[in-house]
This record gives C-alpha cells, sequence and structure tokens, in this order.
C-alpha cells in the first residue's frame, strides 16, 4: 500500500554529518527565532532603532506581557536584540546594524506580505508606510526607491551604488562628513519589501536621514512608529531628484 514515509532523528544521514565532525553555524536554531508571529511583530516594531517597553512590544504583538517578556528572553539569546533596565522597566532595541540588516533582509526575501486590515485607520497607517519610513536609520518606501532612482540618474551613485565625486560633492554641500577610514560600508542596496525595488542603504544613507531630519525636510508622522513624510522645505531640497508629480 502507498504511503508517505518519514525519516526519524537517527537516520543515516545524521549518522555522515555527526561522523565527519566539522563544525558549521547553527542556522535552523537561528531561523528558529523567527519562526513565530510575535516575536516577527516585535522586531519589526524595532526597525525603527527606538527602545521599546515590553508592554508596548506585547501590544504590538497582541500577547501577554509574561509571553513577551519570555519572547524577549529567546530574542536576547539569539543576540538579536539588547537589553536596557531602567527602575523597574525593561527595554529592548535591536543589537546593531547586522541585525536590522538581517530582519530587513528577511522581509523582502519573503515575497509575501500580510495585508493590513480593512479599518480605513488601519488602510491609512498602511498608506503612510509604505510611502516613506525609516528602515533602522535609512529611509525606505516609495521616498527612498524614488531618491535612489533620481541619485542613479544624475549620476550621484554608480549602478553598483558606490558614490561617485558629484555624489560625494553633494553630500559634502548638505553638510555630510564622510569619515576617512568608515567601519561600515559607506553605501549599498537594501531590496525594499512593500516596493519591491532597492533603496540607498550603508553609512551615508544613515548619515542623509539624519541630515534630513536636522533640516527638517522630512518630518515623523505622529501615528506610526516609523512612518515619515516629506516637507514642504524637503519638496525644494530635493527638487532636483524627486519627480515633482509624486511628491
Amino acid at each position: 500500500m502507498a504511503g508517505t514515509f518519514r525519516a526519524g532523528p537517527n537516520n543515516a544521514g545524521d549518522k555522515v554529518l555527526a561522523m565527519k565532525g566539522t563544525s558549521s553555524p547553527e542556522l535552523a536554531a537561528t531561523a528558529a527565532v523567527f519562526a513565530n508571529d510575535a516575536r516577527a511583530s516585535m522586531l519589526l516594531l524595532m526597525l525603527d532603532g527606538r527602545a521599546w517597553t515590553l508592554t508596548e512590544l506585547s501590544k504590538t504583538a497582541d500577547i501577554a506581557r509574561s509571553s513577551a517578556s519570555e519572547h524577549a528572553d529567546r530574542l536576547l539569546d539569539a543576540g538579536l536584540v539588547e537589553e536596557m533596565r531602567q527602575g523597574r522597566h525593561r527595554y529592548l532595541r535591536l543589537a546593531g546594524t547586522p541585525a536590522a540588516e538581517l530582519i530587513e533582509s528577511l522581509a523582502a526575501f519573503s515575497g509575501r506580505v500580510r495585508p493590513a486590515k480593512q479599518s480605513l485607520d488601519a488602510q491609512h497607517r498602511d498608506h503612510t508606510i509604505r510611502e516613506a519610513r525609516t528602515c533602522y536609520r535609512h529611509l525606505a518606501g516609495r521616498l527612498g526607491v524614488a531618491l535612489t532612482d533620481g541619485m542613479h540618474a544624475k549620476g550621484l551613485i554608480e549602478s553598483d551604488f558606490s558614490l561617485t565625486p558629484p555624489g560625494l560633492a553633494w553630500l559634502t554641500s548638505l553638510g555630510i562628513d564622510l569619515p576617512k577610514h568608515p567601519k561600515r560600508t559607506l553605501t549599498r542596496p537594501c531590496l525594499d519589501w512593500t516596493e519591491r525595488r532597492e533603496h540607498l542603504a550603508g553609512l551615508a544613507a544613515d548619515m542623509l536621514l539624519a541630515t534630513f531630519k536636522k533640516k527638517a525636510w522630512i518630518e515623523h508622522v505622529p501615528s506610526s512608529t516609523r512612518a515619515v513624510r516629506l516637507t514642504a522645505a524637503g519638496r525644494e531640497g530635493l527638487a532636483d531628484l524627486l519627480p515633482t508629480d509624486r511628491f
């Protein structure tokens, strides 16, 4: 009779791997940390770079605070977040740029997007996050992709996203002083999970976002944790790079 067979835990393949005795990263263990909707929601919330209390994280994930505490311990053990304590409060934030890049890469790689709820409020929040948002410390969404397109068109970055001499001059004109010996990659592509196209990331992109905020070219959307929007000053300052009919 035909049937489905499932190998047991002590199959021949496992024995061969054990006999080889080679070390390898615990990829499955790390992947298991992401295989939970509550933990995934908590990580996505922390992509704004801020520190969040367990109460705030539990509300976002729609779980009890005690459950959020257990999930936080898993994230800490995996090295994805770091913890700060202030009095009775426990704060969590992402453990730096590598963790943020991993989360954003997984979000883009999945190719699947859970649709927003049909309420007007949820649809509005979804629209604002798709228009423009912070991707940890750089700009993402439709605005981030459009800005990257404009930088390509104006010859500020090459096809491999490296900065050109005019690009370096433009950053200098904005008051951005890039380090001579950066510890991180200055520019790199980052696949945008809503636009399905690449936007600019890297240290230079982080400094651009900080500069835009300082110049009040973008502002935070009050109803969202990560959404931002272009201001009138931003439209004027970036007029040469952004299509006027879209922003």
